[in-house]
Parts: C-alpha cells; sequence; structure tokens
C-alpha cells in the first residue's frame, strides 16, 4: 500500500538548517556513494586498461556531461512545481505535475540521447580527441548515452521525492543503484575494459527507474498517470522553468568541454589527470552539488505558503553550511593528494594538474557553492533566468579564457587556476545577487499562481 502523506508539507516547520542539513546529507551520501563506484571504476581502468582507455573516458566524460546536466535541470523544473504546489496544499495538482513531468523528461532525453549517438564522431573530434582515444571514447557514447531515457525517469522521480521532503527515500535510489555498481563494475571492466565500463554504467541508471518507481509511485504514491490534456497544459509552466535550468546546468559541462580543448594539447597524461580531477570534484564535493537540488523543495514548499522569512533563513544557512563543508573537504583532500597520485600513477603535467587542484581549486569551491545556492533560489523563486546568466559568465566568459591565458603562464596546471578564479569571482557576485532577491520577497510576489481550475479529468486520477 502506498505510504501516507501528510497535508502540511515537511519543510513548513522546524529548523531551516535542520532541514538544510538534513536533506543535504541525504542527497550527499547517495550521490558521493556513486561518484565513489565512477572513480573506482576510472582506477580499474588505469590498472587494467591502457592509458588511451582512460583519456578516452575523459573525453567522452565531457560529451556525457550536457545530456546528464539536461536531465538535472528537467529534475529542477519538476521540483520547482511540485514543491509550490505542496506548499499551498494542493496535492493531487502535485502528483499530476510530477507525471506531466515524467513525460515531458523521457521525449526530451529520447531526442538528446539520439542526437549524441548520431554526431558523436564530430563532437569528440571538436574535443581534441584523435585516433584510438577518439574511436574508444566513440564505442563508449554509443553503449552507454541511450540510457539517458530511463534515467530521465529516475530524475524526475528522485526530485519529487525530494519536493515532498523524503530525502532518505531519494538517497536510496541512487544509494542501492550504487551498491549493485560497485559489484558488477569490476568484473565487467576487467573482462570486457572499457566497454564493460559503458555496460556497467547502463545497468545502474536502469537500476535507478526500478528504484525510482519503486519509492515515489509503489510506495509513496508521490505521482499520477496524466492524460493528454494534463501534460499540455503543465507543458508551458514546466518549460518556463525547465528551459533555463537546462541552459544553467549546461554551462557547467560547456565550461568543462571548452577546459578539454585546452588540456588537451598538453597530452593524454594531463587528459588523463583532468578526468581523475574531475572525478574527484563530484565524489569530494557531493554535499555541495546536492546541496542545490536539496534546497529547491525548501524554498518551494514555503514559498507557496507564503512563509517569506523561512526563505530567508534558508539561502543564509544554506551559504553557511557550504562554507563549512568547502573547509573540511579543503583539508582532508590536500592530506590525500600524494595517495591519489600514485594510485592513479600520475606524473609530470598530469601529477601538477593534480596538485594545482588540491591546493588552488578546491578552495574555489567555497564561492561555486554560493553560486550553487543562488541558483536554487533563483530557479525556484521566479527568476531561473538569472541562474543561467550567472553560470554562463563564470564558464563561458571568465573561465574559459583565464584558462586559456594562465595555461600560457603555468601549463596544464593554469587551466585549474582559470577555472577556480572564474568560480570564485562569480561566486561572490552570485550569493549577494541572490540574497537581495530573497530579502525582497514578500505577499506582493507572483511567481507562481494557483493555475486555473477546474482541471479536466484530475479527479479521474485522485487516489482514495
Amino acid at each position: 500500500m502506498p505510504g501516507p502523506v501528510s497535508e502540511q508539507g515537511r519543510f513548513l516547520t522546524g529548523s531551516t538548517m535542520g532541514h538544510v542539513v538534513r536533506m543535504t546529507a541525504t542527497g550527499a551520501f547517495g550521490i558521493t556513494f556513486v561518484f565513489l563506484v565512477d572513480a573506482a571504476n576510472l582506477l580499474w581502468l588505469s590498472l587494467w586498461g591502457a592509458p588511451q582507455q582512460v583519456a578516452a573516458i575523459g573525453f567522452a566524460f565531457a560529451i556525457q556531461f550536457f545530456s546528464v546536466s539536461i536531465g538535472v535541470g528537467l529534475m529542477i523544473a519538476a521540483t520547482a512545481l511540485v514543491s509550490r504546489s505542496i506548499g499551498r496544499g494542493e496535492r493531487a495538482l502535485a502528483r499530476q505535475q510530477a507525471g506531466a513531468a515524467i513525460v515531458i523528461a523521457v521525449g526530451i532525453q529520447a531526442v538528446v540521447a539520439t542526437l549524441i549517438v548520431t554526431f558523436r564522431h564530430p563532437l569528440l573530434e571538436l574535443s581534441g580527441a584523435t585516433g584510438e582515444t577518439a574511436a574508444l571514447a566513440a564505442r563508449y557514447l554509443a553503449i552507454s548515452v541511450p540510457s539517458l531515457v530511463p534515467m530521465a525517469v529516475s530524475l524526475v522521480g528522485s526530485g519529487v521525492l525530494r519536493a515532498e521532503g523524503y530525502g532518505a527515500k531519494a538517497m536510496y535510489v541512487t544509494l542501492f543503484s550504487g551498491v549493485l555498481s560497485m559489484f558488477i563494475d569490476p568484473p565487467l571492466i576487467y573482462y570486457y575494459g572499457l566497454d564493460g565500463a559503458a555496460i556497467g554504467l547502463v545497468v545502474f541508471r536502469v537500476s535507478l527507474l526500478g528504484l525510482a518507481i519503486y519509492y515515489a509511485i509503489i510506495q509513496m504514491n508521490l505521482i499520477d498517470r496524466p492524460d493528454a490534456a494534463m501534460v499540455r497544459r503543465i507543458l508551458r509552466p514546466f518549460m518556463v522553468v525547465a528551459l533555463p535550468a537546462i541552459a544553467t546546468q549546461m554551462s557547467t559541462p560547456a565550461g568543462n568541454y571548452f577546459l578539454t580543448i585546452i588540456m588537451a594539447p598538453f597530452g593524454d597524461d594531463a587528459v588523463a589527470a583532468w578526468a581523475v580531477v574531475g572525478r574527484l570534484t563530484v565524489l569530494v564535493f557531493g554535499g555541495i552539488f546536492a546541496l542545490s537540488g536539496a534546497i529547491g523543495g525548501i524554498f518551494g514548499q514555503n514559498y507557496g505558503a507564503g512563509q517569506f522569512d523561512r526563505l530567508r533563513s534558508t539561502y543564509r544557512d544554506a551559504l553557511v553550511f557550504c562554507a563549512l563543508y568547502t573547509l573540511v573537504a579543503w583539508a582532508l583532500l590536500w592530506t590525500a593528494i600524494p595517495y591519489v597520485s600514485v594510485l592513479f600513477g600520475l606524473k609530470g603535467q598530469g601529477a601538477e594538474v593534480l596538485h594545482a587542484f588540491a591546493g588552488v581549486g578546491v578552495g574555489a569551491f567555497m564561492f561555486v557553492g554560493a553560486l550553487f545556492v543562488s541558483n536554487a533560489a533563483f530557479n525556484n523563486l521566479g527568476k531561473p533566468g538569472r541562474s543561467t546568466l550567472l553560470n554562463w559568465l563564470k564558464d563561458g566568459v571568465l573561465s574559459w579564457p583565464a584558462a586559456m591565458l594562465l595555461a600560457g603562464s603555468f601549463g596544464a596546471a593554469g587551466v585549474i587556476y582559470g577555472q577556480a578564479l572564474g568560480g570564485a569571482v562569480m561566486g561572490i557576485l552570485a550569493a549577494s545577487w541572490g540574497w537581495r532577491y530573497v530579502a525582497r520577497l514578500g505577499p506582493q510576489s507572483d511567481i507562481d499562481p494557483a493555475p486555473p481550475r477546474p482541471y479536466p479529468n484530475l479527479d479521474r486520477f485522485r487516489r482514495r
């Protein structure tokens, strides 16, 4: 039987810092475990495969990052719409919005997957991949990219769980899928190399789908099957949030793609280190990456309920959490860097890249985290275009030219320094702008007015 759902949103009472920590901790634990498995896969490849395979997965990661970011943008839109409806007490509408969001997300990701598979060779050529490395990366993309479609369902399902406040259940979706990957990936990589890593990624995403369906639909009854009329009705407000959210999310892979192009001339050692840095970033800063998605539901519910003082305390508490998390992560990673260098066999330019990341790049995440907090506020409180502007200024206007300039002086390590500089500047600007916006919100704001009634066929899907 589906679990009971309380009428009042979970985030409307209690300590906002408590909600921030609880939701971020559960999100971080799940996502960090998945990234740990991903980093382990890179280790297995470095031990059992050729250097070209490690470099190939770095190039493939730069491209696949785009498609995953689109899925995250769609999840953000679903979380924003559903959490506001929950805050207003309109739970039947929230379930319909969740179902329609899944239909829309699946359609979009099917198109994206088709385009990436079709044009994977030109994309890899543009990124700087050549020869055997390019061929391996293309095969990896051909195997793994179609699984973006089931992943779209799982992302929206996880977002709905977080919008309702079920952080632990959203964590279970990624955690249990990661446990499965931990057992099946090593033998797959040992026997099939890079192809095995791609197959393991497909299995992981399919397991995400099954667990999201179980927790969000079967157990908690948070998603209803929409009819065509509901999908059409939800499409516009959903895309009003989704399009700028996707554009915002795309800035990070675009920036990573541009930086990969700058890194490529320094050789496979530098690109392999860049791939390791990418895995370490998402592994060490799982809490920061989870923070933006975790607090979206808190913002949405409290805005829907008109509790504007709690919006401000949530924003403040998230910034404090981000600063403390980064300081701890910085100290731990700096201590572990010598062991990481040996573990992945990094030398020369590769070792310099890793040390630059540990010394400078990690510290910049205090400001990047502040940017993520402002993203969550703008995306869920009616100004998603501002998130898009801030992130593209960071990744397209500042980080890329700064990395090119500093790479001329410091070699491959200069790419890390340029990335850190762009993050620091834009993080400070975003945190200030976001706070000013949240501080001025009040009852006169009309971000997401209640939709017109009645909804056709809404009662048809209402659960007793």
